[in-house]
């Protein structure tokens, strides 16, 4: 192991403290053990300098951005329309419809109350030509960033810190104050050149690839980016290493080529040497322009460090450039072990170097042409993707093993025709026939890429289905790595003749089994009942653990006019970490879309086996999402349940614990407002119990209490209507006397929810509440006797 590339992936490692701060320092104690007879003690010395100080250095900044988090809510309240000035800091992107940028404020006002200069912000809105440098004023309306706050899915401000933004919103009227004449305010024009020239010549189906493949933009559909994820072909659209050699080492042998051939200016010189010094600045203004993801600067900067040892006339070796740019991207961005994109480049990166080398050598036993160069691309793809998996693990529940021969097939077309023609047809404006030619070319090069993706992601069930990877598991697979790595070829033999390299990897898959069990014991407990209420924003979503190990999901939020899906972005989620793939019975509250809003995506991915809803959308319409989330489940054969079939006025058993549904019985009323016909029912597990209210409000409240307030009774309340002041009247919360009560509610809603008439009446009868904007989620744990109460983040309120 080269010891500056081992001091430089310690820097970068430190940060995951940030995360795993008592499995992080093990398993990199663990992995420098490996290495401790391969490197010097001062290497040694100098890694666990570099991770003390990585560490450091992303605590503070995950610090500072809480901080100015909580600072930038506190100061905004609610969504403001407001009037600013502010510069563009960010090359602007074009998703559909909606440009979006991040840009510094100066100064404002929102609606009386000042901004606080030096925020950071991300907008949506403005003109094509939007580039970095431009100071501009305008109305915006603002809000806070919205983050999810969920234990089961780790530290969100993990990733939000890395860009500093604490508001976002939208461009309502916008006027250029002065235009940006930097170096990056002309990138940025010419970004918006290239792509109108895209949106204008390509075919309109390849558009989104092609802005993917040029300038880094994500604009493809939902269809297509899980198509291309799912079949393992993602990278063919990601600006990679692979752009930076089409692009880059092409153009600077291309120059070197010229150089040679100035005879009065190349005698005596070495053109190679002149050309490699071009090339530095070529790579990082390319990374610039292709969008500046953390794959492109890492690849870049990895070229620019190969072209300087080039231009110095030095030896290259391989894993110093690496090194390079990790110490680059490390020290620009202390948290670059959070960006995916970065981590995915450094691991393909690796896998070519190392896995790719020791397996090169196959594709010369093969005579023949064609196999020959299906065994290599084979070889490259695997290799590629080894160092990736754990990575990858993270983002889909199951690896493609079709995406091993759908990326020998898409290859060609992706990067040797459609990627040199893509990029090309950037300098082609001038000549309209050649740029024509070039768009046709290109978009039917993508198109076959396209196809091939699709009917990869088809064939998915010929993947290995893997679960999200556990901290310990990384941390275990990461130490085995290390070992691997540290000893190399290396034939230690230990007792009875067995190979060390057998007795390390036994135990590593003992380890990740044992792992394994523990993590799904914890996601499916049994003998206890607990109650999950995620925060999802302003809406509802609960996961009850039932005491016999079944599952029940209550809502799953929702958001009306936003791309932003609760149950993608939190519920999915949670169920894959806890490694759930069916939901016993699924609750709709009532047909609300920031109830049903997320349950649409969830019933695709898993299996439901009840669905409870009170009937009241169908006869009366809630909307196309709600139909189209019936019709899903019906196709399915999830087994419908209504009021007329659960309230029986008594309890049942359901799962280990005991069930009595209260409303809306015997069914819902017609004509009524949704809110007052919310389900209403009680779980009860030995002594302790949950009472689930929906939206009801105070009519529905006093029928509740007409009709049986004893069994009202609840040691924890779901207070209804996210803390309205329609809900949760006195008498009600008396009835019910709970030791505490959760509120699901939005840091960014514009309702004033929870209200203070509400948080009065919980402090004035002593009951302490969470409410989900400052604790994050709530989870409740009951034996049937003690009651175990955690929060993302303790912030209980107090009576």
């Amino acid at each position: 192991m080269n010891a500056y590339l081992l001091v430089s992936l310690s820097a970068l490692c430190g940060a995951l403290c940030c995360a795993s701060p008592l499995i992080t320092p093990v398993a990199f104690v663990l992995c420098l053990a490996a290495f401790w007879r391969r490197v010097r003690v001062g290497a040694i010395a100098a890694s666990l300098v570099a991770f003390a100080v990585s560490a450091y250095r992303a605590e503070a900044r995950v610090d500072g951005y809480r901080e100015a988090h909580a600072v930038a809510r506190a100061e905004l309240g609610p969504p403001k329309r407001c009037v600013v000035s502010a510069s563009v800091v960010t090359s602007p992107t074009l998703r559909g419809d909606a440009l979006g940028f991040i840009a510094e404020l100066h100064g404002g006002d929102c609606e009386g109350a000042p901004v606080r200069p030096d925020s950071r912000v991300r907008l949506y809105g403005g003109p094509p030509s939007l580039a970095r440098g431009d100071r501009f004023e305008g109305i915006v309306q603002l809000g806070i960033v919205r983050i999810f706050r969920n234990e089961d899915l780790g530290d969100p401000y993990l990733s939000y810190a890395r860009g500093e933004v604490t508001l976002s919103g939208a461009v309502l009227a916008f006027e250029l104050d002065s235009p940006g004449r930097s170096l990056f305010s002309h990138i940025d024009r010419l970004r918006a050149h290239v792509r109108a020239r895209i949106q204008t010549t390509f075919a309109p189906a390849a558009v989104g690839m092609a802005k993917a493949l040029v300038l880094g933009e994500n604009d493809l559909t939902d269809e297509e980016d899980q198509a291309f994820k799912g079949s393992g072909l993602a990278h063919l659209l990601a600006v990679s290493g692979t752009h930076l050699v089409f692009a880059v080492v092409a153009l600077v042998e291309a120059l070197r080529q010229l150089l040679i051939r100035i005879q009065a200016f190349a005698a005596g010189r070495n053109m190679g040497r002149w050309a490699a010094g071009f090339g530095i600045p070529l790579a990082l203004l390319y990374a610039d322009f292709a969008g500046g993801s953390g794959s492109a600067w890492r690849a870049a900067w990895m070229l620019a460090a190969t072209f300087g040892v080039r231009c110095l006339g030095r030896e290259l070796v391989a894993s110093r450039a690496v090194a390079s740019s990790l110490w680059v991207g490390w020290l620009y961005d202390p948290l670059a072990a959070f960006d995916l994109s970065f981590m995915l480049s450094l691991a393909a990166t690796s896998g070519l170097l190392t896995v790719g080398r020791a397996w090169g050598h196959l594709a010369d036993r093969f005579s023949h042409r064609g196999a020959k160069l299906f065994v290599t691309g084979v070889v490259a793809t695997v290799s590629s993707m080894l160092p990736c998996a754990l990575f990858l693990a993270t983002l889909a529940p199951s690896v493609s093993l079709i995406g091993i021969i759908a990326n020998v097939f898409a290859a060609p077309f992706g990067e040797v025709i459609a990627l040199p023609v893509c990029l090309s047809h950037a300098l082609m404006s001038p000549w309209p026939a050649l740029e024509s030619g070039a768009a046709l070319v290109g978009s039917g090069a993508l198109l076959v890429v396209k196809r091939v993706a699709f009917l990869s992601d088809s064939l998915g069930w010929i993947g290995i289905p893997v679960p999200k990877p556990t901290a310990a598991q990384a941390a275990v697979l990461c130490a085995l790595t290390a070992v691997f790595v540290a000893v190399g070829r290396q034939r230690a033999v230990w007792l009875r003749g067995v190979e060390w390299r057998w007795v390390v990897l036994a135990g590593t898959a003992a380890s990740l089994v044992a792992l394994e069990l523990h993590a799904r014991a914890f996601g499916n407990p049994h003998g206890v009942l607990r109650v999950t209420m995620l925060d999802v924003e302003q809406g509802d979503a609960a996961l009850v653990d039932l005491p016999d190990g079944r599952l029940m999901l209550i809502d799953a939020g929702g958001f009306v006019g936003s791309p932003v899906n609760p149950g993608e972005r939190v519920v999915l989620p949670v169920l894959r970490g806890r490694r759930r793939d069916h939901i016993d019975v699924m609750v709709l509250s009532h047909p609300h879309p920031d109830h049903f809003g997320g349950l649409l995506s969830v019933a695709e991915k898993v299996s439901v086996g009840e669905f409870w809803d009170t009937g009241q959308g169908e006869r009366e319409g809630a909307g196309p999402e709600y139909r189209r989330l019936l019709q899903t489940l019906r196709e399915r054969g999830t087994v419908f349940k209504r009021p007329e079939d659960l309230c029986s006025g008594r309890e049942v058993d359901l799962g280990g614990a005991w069930l009595r549904v209260l409303g809306p019985c015997p069914r819902a009323v017609p004509g009524r407002n949704a809110n007052d016909n919310s389900w209403v029912f009680r779980l009860r597990y030995g002594e302790r119990s949950v009472l689930f209210t929906g939206d009801a409000e105070h009519e529905q409240e006093q029928e509740l209490l007409a009709a049986d307030r004893d069994a009202l009774r609840a040691d924890v309340l779901k207070v209804g209507h996210h803390g309205s002041r329609t809900s949760t009247s006195p008498e009600f919360l008396n009835a019910v006397n709970p030791s505490l009560a959760t509120i699901s509610c939005g840091m960014r809603n514009s309702y004033g929810h929870p209200h203070a008439v509400t948080l009065e009446t919980l402090e004035h009868a002593s009951v302490e509440y969470a409410r989900l904007d400052d604790s994050g989620s709530v989870r409740v744990t009951t034996d049937g006797t003690q009651l175990d109460v955690q929060t993302f983040q303790a912030a209980l309120g107090s009576p």
